[in-house]
């Protein structure tokens, strides 16, 4: 069973670690997406804030295939 990660403002994200999920935290664009190419391997689930959802989908990021993702409500 793979790693969850939470990707994007710390202050939306700092919370999950305290339920295992390994944090990343990226407050703009460029650092969402240095983040994205470069999470661990056994990552399966990544939930992403809302401003790091739009970051990747601005540059056709691969959102959906692996890893799974989920966007956090706004």
């Amino acid at each position: 069973m793979g790693r969850v990660a939470a990707l994007g403002e710390r202050s939306r994200v700092a919370g999950l670690a305290l339920a295992g999920a390994v944090v990343l935290v990226a407050d703009a664009p460029e650092a969402v997406r240095r983040c994205w190419r470069t999470l661990p391997g056994d990552v399966d689930l990544v939930i992403l804030t809302p401003a790091a959802a739009e970051a990747l989908s601005e540059t056709g990021e691969a959102l959906g295939s692996r890893p799974l993702t989920a966007v956090m409500p706004s």
